[in-house]
């Protein structure tokens, strides 16, 4: 695990200062520690029924269309406001300063339908938590939740099991 630590890169002061920023993008384009997230990411489910994989925009959909892939199921994009072309469900969320809101085809999730949620990383958990309701008003259920980096001090990991969901993170940073 620290081999891929060593592949995310930390951005300090990064969008605002205080903030050591997580960047994934470099374990992305490192083929071998790439691989070896996937594989890692995807063990924990590889032997559930999964029906689809419901990745968080944008980076989640890096690393979410790899665990699909590896898990022979199918791909759903979890997008902000106003970037899917179809009818969609939407799910409001807090930000630090305000709220904003993510959306999911109408027809994306089949009633009863498995779920994994994947993103890169899982900081305070509000995107993750909005994800879960729209999986569940679309009829799905959550599988579980996997993310390549965790900020424990933020307090996600522990938003989503108070939820029932039961979150797998590759590797944990200290501060944010």
């Amino acid at each position: 695990m620290d081999d891929l630590k060593n592949l995310v890169r930390t951005i300090p002061d990064y969008p605002k200062p205080g903030i050591l920023f997580r960047d994934a993008t470099t374990l992305f384009g490192h083929a071998q520690g790439f691989k070896a997230a996937v594989a890692q990411l995807t063990e924990p489910y590889r032997t559930q029924r999964i029906d689809a994989v419901a990745a968080i925009e944008a980076r989640g959909f890096i690393i979410g269309g790899a665990v699909a892939d590896r898990l022979g199921c199918g791909f759903v994009p979890i997008r902000k406001r106003g970037k899917l072309p179809w009818r969609t469900l939407s799910q409001e969320y807090a930000l630090e300063y305000g709220t904003d809101v993510v959306e999911v085809h109408t027809d994306a999730i089949g009633q009863g339908a498995r779920i994994l949620i994947v993103d890169d990383l899982i900081a305070t958990g509000g995107t993750a938590e909005a994800a879960v309701k729209l999986i569940r008003r679309s009829g799905g259920e959550v599988a579980g939740a996997a993310f390549l980096i965790d900020l424990p001090e933020l307090g996600g990991v522990a938003r989503l099991k108070s939820l029932g969901i039961a979150p797998h993170a590759l590797m944990a940073f200290e501060g944010h």
